[in-house]
């Protein structure tokens, strides 16, 4: 479904992305993870066609991406969507959640009023939404179901690849944990590959078969979730790793460090 090959983006004199190459087979998922400035969002963007690559080439089920970045008719051509770690600034905040997602079915598909309606109730039932919540305004909304609703705009185009940038980050633990089961759910009810975008190395497990680990720009390691985080070979995995708090991990008050 996804061949990179030596891609590389560079603002001026920084490079951002440096010789990365990965494939991801359809139906699969892979989880990209790093910390901040890593490179790995700028990754993801060029995938998706909203940043130009410096070098490298991207094939999409066999067709490769022009230079440039892509208009948004090339981006709905390639069925590659996008869901961000911020619902609420992705979302018209005076538009209802219903009118929102009905916006997206019609923009990717032909439908007559009534079967618009049934494909909008469809897409929120999938990510566990009701009528109420689709009368509603994004305010009204917790930051769960905020995300469940990009989701949901997102499938709205029946994506291929669904990249998913940081998009449980910014929810508590467990609302991240109904985020993912909700993700592999979709994942397996309708075949879309998944790419991952995280610093987040205790997520992966749970959505994810192989990890690609980035530093500066750069894959210091790629291969099975559960090869690479039982047994890291790069020191910099293993660090990422070993900052993973553990059961029963309880973090220290300023007086006990002070103490210390």
């Amino acid at each position: 479904m996804l061949e990179v090959s030596n891609l590389r983006k560079e603002f001026g004199d920084f490079v951002a992305v440096d010789d990365v190459t990965f494939s991801l087979p359809e139906r699969g998922s892979l989880a990209i993870v790093g910390e901040s400035g890593s490179g790995k969002t700028t990754t993801a963007r060029m995938i998706a066609g909203l940043e130009t690559p410096s070098g490298g080439h991207i094939v999409v089920a066999g067709d490769e991406r022009g230079p440039g970045r892509l208009a948004s008719r090339e981006r709905r051509a390639r069925r590659i969507q996008m869901v961000f770690q911020d619902p609420y600034s992705s979302l018209d905040r005076r538009q209802r959640v219903g009118d929102a997602v009905a916006e997206a079915v019609a923009l990717h598909q032909r439908r007559p009023a009534d079967g618009l309606r049934a494909r909008v109730a469809e897409l929120l039932d999938m990510v566990g939404l009701d009528d109420r919540q689709a009368r509603s305004l994004p305010k009204a909304l917790s930051g769960g179901q905020r995300q469940r609703v990009a989701i949901a705009r997102a499938l709205a185009a029946e994506p291929r690849v669904l990249i998913l940038d940081e998009a449980i980050a910014a929810l508590d633990v467990s609302i991240q944990a109904q985020i993912l089961t909700l993700l592999a759910r979709v994942r397996a009810e309708t075949g879309t590959t998944l790419l991952f975008i995280t610093h987040d190395l205790g997520a992966i497990r749970h959505i994810c078969e192989d990890v690609l680990v980035m530093q500066a720009g750069r894959v210091v390691e790629h291969g099975a979730v559960g090869t690479v985080l039982d047994d890291p070979q790069d020191p910099y995995t293993q660090r990422l790793i070993a900052s993973i708090p553990k059961p029963g991990w309880k973090p220290r008050r300023r007086a006990d460090r002070a103490a210390a």
